[in-house]
Parts: structure tokens; C-alpha cells; sequence
């Protein structure tokens, strides 16, 4: 298997660049010769001067007037005008820190740039007049800093100026013979890309994030020399340039006005702090760690730069690898991008370039941040979940004050989008679709992700302290929002199809309904999960009792007359048959409701969407991963393999970000991850299945550290699609099925022990 991506140039723009991170500190390294740019972010720096208030002062008597418009005269397309009113503040941008420009004489032959994903080191090499030069790039989890070096074979070679800017007003310092630093805020007002200003950034002193960024280069014999303009190192045998930044952010509850030297001192405490003999090493040792947990290998690995191998794969060519190297891929990013202590990954990770980045780098709670964590625990990473757990807490503090202000609801709420200052309501003051923005169940797709996490691996102590309350507390809302319909039925009122319109038979479009297929399935997970949770925690509230007594009145799961999964509880034409969001799916995946052996109706109903779903238009990127998700629950693994190639034949740059334009998300790389996964094992029943749904062309292959619910985690070896060996590691004691092909057998394990099964006959 290739751990590797690598390339014969530097990278043409930002979007090329190679991304390093540790979930609080990322950059981008472009590898030039002559004037390298190093593009920098740190995940706690958001526009915005503070938390801001929901002003909406009549909601329970909007929410009223909906349901009367649905319920009683059945007008869609009121209802979905009059959720206007319930509409609160745009959310916060992610920000660009800054860069670092290093300039040095031009020129480079035998160039190469490189990523080492097991490793997380960025390496470039090229000879300029004979000598040749060696650089590394990284950034460390231990000690919290980016490290870059350069070394020549001869010596007195390097000849570098090294300098710190950004697109905010910053002010630069000198702080000691070999120490610059930069200190700014970022903008306390901004308008969302999507808006239209004649001033659309604005900085006011005292108000929003401030940062300090602070950079100190070591040089191997030469001289050293520190002013305003930056570091100029001349004649050295070789430089390490050690970079650190803090915030000024300091919760999303608190406004953040504090003096960036305040900041600045902190990333200097950071600085002061490193062992340049120990700081390289101490990277390696924690980032190979967690990396080597989960690997994949398909068939052989080419030869080739990375981006000459997608363009003969996308000519046709075969390279299971490339998947393989996809699947490692999105592995990295999650750990570069979502640590213990950080903000969760966003939308474009931790790597943005713009002030007024499309959809405001946040966290986009319909599909894209969820999809962002699909991954987690399937390929051993679940510390790098905690993020994600952190950032619904918040949600579910912010969201019950939205509950109560919005619906006089008890328990908690998150709509479609969130920043760093935990915006729970629907966004928009009145201006955006409500298509988009009315979105009650965000949070509740989100809480599930905390059982899931649980079932993985298998943390009581989580599961008590924190997945229950905020499970409690989805509950508690969804209970409240459940009104009777003239047939005595439960109905969610409002309800949307994320991001969908349907088309009534005026014309006209609509969005807002009575319960959508997307809002049975969450319910009726959310109800299941809050009753396994109880189950496993020795508990039987009067809440679960009442929720479950409140599932079975919810309408029954819509199936229209020509076998589709409906959309919405009328079968009404949808404004686009291949829209990206497969909600109506839900229950295929990533719930567990539907599968094609105990639910084989359902199953047959799913298959009927996804083919009407994906009849015309081609999809994007988070779509594919989706897509391939969904087809391999079909057991369907050829049209599976089909996405895969069209992904990475149409919907990636040479470095395997996913690009589709100039739109940049990352939820498509850490998608498609999870996607290969699925293909490979699969836990949801209470049988745990090995390659469940492997491609044709992937004949030959393993995997190692893949992981189940229940606490298993498995290597598998397989030969002309076939399986030959899988081992079992338990963390747990337990009586398994595992099914190994067609063939289901019982297996029972002891907690540490390894157990090795093969094929019978």
C-alpha cells in the first residue's frame, strides 16, 4: 500500500497545496523554489465580535400559524413563507490566519514534493547549482507548533528570508535577535459570501478574535538577524523555523475583546516550551501511533506522481491503490483537521485561504458535519471524535434557549447551520429559503453520532455523562413538536427534506411540510436510541416510556405507487429528481432501519430511489460518498466502484482534495472514507459482515484495524474476492455472529484475546 502522495512541481494555487495540521494549527505548503508561501489558520478564529441574541420575539405564535397553515388548511406554501419570521442572525465566517513567505534564490532541478501520511511530513527536494536541498515541513500535536527546515549538502548554502503576513491589519514585532512575531484581530462584523455589501469586512479595535503569531528560526552556522520585515538567514548549513499562535478566544459564551498581546504571549509560552532535538521525534511518535491503527492495501502501488496516476485512472486506467490511498487520505485529514481540545473539523477542515469563504467554512448540521465523523470510529479514530462531542454540547446550551424562544419547547435544538459562537436557530433575518434554514432535526441526526460512538466503543462513562443528557434532551424536543393530525397521527410540524423544494400542482415551490420521510427515520432512531442507551445505563424513565409511546403514532414510512421511498408524506414532484441530499434514505444509511435482508421491501424501495435519484445529473463530491455509503447497505458493490472512479476521475485536485470548481469541502474526502469502509465491514445488524460489498476490482487486498459496534475491531486478508483470513481482536468479552461471506458463524470472544476464522470448504 502507498502511504504517499507526491508530486514532480510545486502546487499551482492554494487548493493544490499539501495540508498539515493538528487540529487547532493547520497549513497549506505549496513547495515552491524562490518564494515559498505556507498558507496558516487556527481553528478558533472566527469572525464575529461575541455571541449574539435571538430576536425573535413571537415564536410559539409563527410556530402556531404553520401548523394551523399545514394541518388545517393545508397551504405548503404559506406555511414555508410565514417560517421566515423565525429566522435569526447569518452565522460567523471561518478565518485566514496568515502566511509565511519564505523567499530564497530561484531555481530547482530533480524537484519533488511530497505528503507522507504516516508520517504527516511535507518534504521537498530539488538541486539548485549543484547542491541539493532538503525541506520538511510538519505540525506537532505535543508541542502545539509548525516546524519547517531546509538542509543543504554544502555548506554555508542556505540563503533564506522569512517573513509573516496576513489579509487582517495586523502589527509586527521584533522580540528578540532570531524571534518575530504578528499580532491582529479578525474582523468583528462581516457579510456572508453569499451577500451582497458595499462593505462586507469590518474591523473595529477592541472588538473581535485578536491572534498572535510568533516565529523564531534556528540556522546552523551563518549569521541570523531579526527586524520588522522578518528573519534574513545568510550562509547556514541548514534552518529550522519553529512557529506558534494563540487566540484570544476564549468560549462561545464570552466576548472575545481581550489584547491580542495577550495571545502573542501565549504562542510565545508555546515557543519557549519546544526541544528542537525532541520536537521532530515527538511528532512521529504521536502522529505514526494513531495513524497505524487502521490500514487498507488493494492490489499493488503505481509508480507514479499522484497526479499523473488520477489522470491515466481517469483515462481508464486500473489502480486499486488509488482507492486505497483515498480511503488513507481522508484518515489524515480527519487527524490533522479534529484532535482532543480542538474545534470540530468544519467544513473546509481546518484549511481555509478567504475572509468570506463559500458557506462560511462553518458547520453545515444537514449532512456535512456529521459526514465529516462518519469515519471516526470504523478506522480507529475516536479520539479524534471528541471534537465532535464538544461542539454539541455547546449546541445543545445555545439550543435550548432557541427551543424555549422559537417553539416553548423544553429539551434542545439545532438547525441547519453553527459557528464558533453556537448559532442553533434557523439563519437567515427573514431573507433566506426556509429550504435551507428551517431544519429542526439537525441536532437530532447529530445526537446519534453519540450512540454511535458509544456502540463503537463501548464507553459507559460517555454514554452516562455525556451522550444520555444531550439524547434526553433531543428527545424532550422532538416530544414537545409532536402535534395530532385529523387522523389521530403524531406529526413533526415543521418538517423539511434538507435542501429540497417540491413542486405543488400551482407551479409554485414549496419546502415546509408535515412529517418528511428524513424526520420519521431521525425519530424514530432518536426513540431507539434513547431506550438502548437507558438499557445499557440500568434506567427507565418516564421520558423513554412516553417517547416510545409517541413512535408509534408517527405515520408509517411512505412508499409511492411506483415502489420509490417517498420524499415527503404527498408524493409531490420534487424541483430536482437528482438533488444532491439522499435524506429520504436516511434509514439506509446512515441509519440502520433499512437492510435487504430483514427489511427487504424497504430495501427494494431505497434501490428504486437511488435509481430514479441518480438517473440524470452527476453528483458532487459529498454525494459520491454518500452514494457509495448507500450502494454498498444494497449490497451493490459495482455501483459502488462506479462513483469511486467517477469521484476521482472528475472531483478531486492532483492532491486528492476534493475540488468540484472553485468549491472546496472536505466532507467528501472524510465521506469517502467511511464510503470504502462500508464496502469492507459492516456492523449495523446484529451480524458483523466482511466485505459485505466488495468491487470486482478490487480482487486482492487486506485491511487491518477496522472496527465493529460491540467492541471488535478485525484484519481481514482476501485473494480473487474472496476471503481467506480474518482476525478478531475483542476489547470486550461477548458471543458474536460474524459473517464471512455467505457463511454465519457464531463466534465467542474474551476481552484481549485474538482470534483467527477462515472460510469453510
Amino acid at each position: 500500500m502507498s502511504n504517499e502522495l507526491w508530486f514532480r512541481t510545486p502546487a499551482a494555487d492554494w487548493f493544490e497545496a499539501l495540508p498539515i495540521g493538528n487540529g487547532h494549527l493547520g497549513a497549506k505548503v505549496f513547495g515552491r523554489v524562490g518564494t515559498e508561501r505556507i498558507a496558516l489558520n487556527l481553528d478558533d478564529v472566527w469572525s464575529g465580535a461575541g455571541p449574539r441574541k435571538l430576536e425573535v420575539t413571537d415564536g410559539p405564535e409563527v410556530l402556531a400559524d404553520v401548523r394551523r397553515l399545514l394541518l388545517d388548511e393545508g397551504d405548503r406554501l404559506a406555511a414555508t413563507e410565514r417560517t421566515r419570521a423565525l429566522q435569526g442572525p447569518l452565522v460567523e465566517s471561518y478565518q485566514p490566519l496568515g502566511d509565511l513567505v519564505i523567499t530564497e534564490p530561484e531555481g530547482a532541478e530533480d524537484y519533488r514534493r511530497s505528503l507522507d501520511l504516516r508520517t504527516g511530513v511535507v518534504a521537498v527536494d530539488y538541486t539548485r547549482g549543484g547542491v541539493q536541498f532538503h525541506r520538511e515541513a510538519y505540525v506537532s500535536t505535543p508541542d502545539q507548533v509548525f516546524v519547517w527546515t531546509v538542509l543543504a549538502d554544502t555548506s554555508g548554502a542556505v540563503d533564506l528570508d522569512i517573513a509573516l503576513s496576513s489579509q487582517h491589519p495586523v502589527r509586527p514585532s521584533v522580540l528578540d535577535d532570531a524571534t518575530v512575531a504578528i499580532t491582529g484581530h479578525a474582523p468583528s462584523e462581516l457579510t456572508i459570501e453569499y451577500r451582497r455589501s458595499p462593505d462586507p469586512i469590518r474591523y473595529h479595535d477592541g472588538q473581535g478574535i485578536g491572534f498572535g503569531v510568533v516565529l523564531r528560526a534556528h540556522a546552523a552556522g551563518g549569521s541570523v538577524q531579526a527586524t520588522e520585515a522578518g528573519i534574513a538567514v545568510r550562509g547556514s548549513d541548514s534552518v529550522t523555523v519553529v512557529l506558534s499562535a494563540a487566540s484570544t478566544f476564549a468560549g462561545w459564551q464570552v466576548k472575545p475583546g481581550r489584547d491580542p498581546l495577550s495571545a502573542l504571549r501565549e504562542a510565545t509560552s508555546l515557543l519557549d516550551a519546544v526541544d528542537l532535538a525532541k520536537v521532530r521525534q515527538r511528532h512521529l511518535d504521536d502522529h505514526v501511533a494513531l495513524y497505524e491503527r487502521a490500514a487498507l492495501s488493494l492490489g499493488v502501488p503505481v509508480e507514479l506522481p499522484t497526479d499523473e496516476r488520477l489522470r491515466a485512472f481517469a483515462a481508464g486506467g486500473n489502480d486499486p491503490d488509488l482507492a486505497a490511498l483515498m480511503f488513507a487520505f481522508g484518515r489524515y485529514l480527519l487527524m490533522a483537521s479534529s484532535r482532543p481540545g480542538t474545534q470540530a473539523a468544519n467544513l473546509q477542515g481546518i484549511w481555509n485561504q478567504d475572509r468570506r469563504p463559500m458557506w462560511a467554512s462553518d458547520w453545515t448540521n444537514n449532512i456535512n458535519t456529521q459526514m465529516n465523523y462518519w469515519l471516526a470510529d470504523v478506522t480507529g479514530l475516536s479520539e479524534c471524535f471528541d471534537p465532535l462531542t464538544d461542539l454539541l454540547e455547546g449546541l445543545a446550551e445555545s439550543g435550548r434557549e432557541t427551543a424555549r424562544i422559537l417553539y416553548d419547547a423544553p429539551g434542545w435544538v439545532s438547525h441547519h447551520n453553527a459557528d464558533i459562537w453556537r448559532a442553533t436557530w434557523p439563519v437567515g433575518e427573514g431573507d433566506d429559503d426556509p429550504v435551507w434554514a428551517m431544519a429542526a432535526t439537525c441536532g437530532v441526526w447529530l445526537s446519534a453520532h453519540l450512540m454511535e460512538h458509544y456502540r463503537f466503543g463501548q464507553d459507559r462513562e460517555f454514554l452516562r455523562d455525556r451522550a444520555y443528557p444531550l439524547l434526553a434532551g433531543a428527545t424532550e424536543f422532538v416530544l414537545s413538536m409532536l402535534v395530532e393530525d385529523r387522523d389521530g397521527r403524531l406529526q413533526f410540524v415543521p418538517s423539511t427534506a434538507p435542501e429540497h423544494h417540491f413542486v405543488l400542482p400551482s407551479g409554485e415551490k414549496a419546502s415546509v411540510d408535515l412529517t418528511t420521510t428524513y424526520d420519521l427515520w431521525l425519530i424514530r432512531e432518536l426513540v431507539g436510541n434513547l431506550t438502548e442507551a437507558e438499557q445499557a445505563l440500568g434506567l427507565d424513565t418516564e421520558l423513554a416510556s412516553r417517547a416510545r409511546a409517541a413512535v408509534v403514532r408517527l405515520p408509517d414510512i411512505p412508499v409511492a405507487p411506483d415502489g420509490r421511498l417517498m420524499e415527503w408524506p404527498t408524493d409531490w414532484q420534487p424541483s430536482e429528481p437528482d438533488h444532491r441530499h439522499q435524506s429520504h434514505l436516511y434509514g439506509l444509511f446512515p441509519g440502520a432501519e433499512i437492510d435487504p435482508r430483514s427489511t427487504p421491501e424497504w430495501a427494494s424501495a431505497a434501490r428504486t430511489s437511488l435509481a430514479v435519484r441518480t438517473a440524470t445529473g452527476t453528483p458532487g463530491g459529498w454525494t459520491s460518498a454518500w452514494l457509495v455509503a448507500l450502494w454498498g447497505r444494497l449490497f451493490e458493490p459495482e455501483k459502488a466502484a462506479a462513483v469511486i472512479r467517477y469521484y476521482l476521475s472528475n472531483l478531486v485536485s492532483d492532491n486528492l482534495l476534493h475540488r468540484d470548481g472553485d468549491i472546496f469541502q472536505l466532507d467528501a474526502n472524510f465521506g469517502m472514507t467511511a464510503g470504502v469502509a462500508e464496502l469492507l465491514i459492516q456492523s449495523h445488524t446484529d451480524v458483523i459482515r466482511l466485505l459485505p460489498a466488495l468491487p470486482a476490482e478490487w480482487p486482492d487486498g487486506s485491511f487491518r484495524g477496522l472496527r465493529a459496534r460491540g467492541g471488535l475491531s478485525f484484519d481481514v486478508v482476501w485473494q480473487d474476492g474472496r476471503l481467506v483470513e480474518a482476525t478478531v481482536h475483542a476489547e470486550v468479552d461477548g458471543t458474536f455472529r460474524i459473517a464471512l461471506g455467505d457463511e454465519e458463524r457464531s463466534v465467542t470472544v474474551a476481552r484481549g484475546s485474538l482470534t483467527r476464522l477462515t472460510p469453510e470448504g
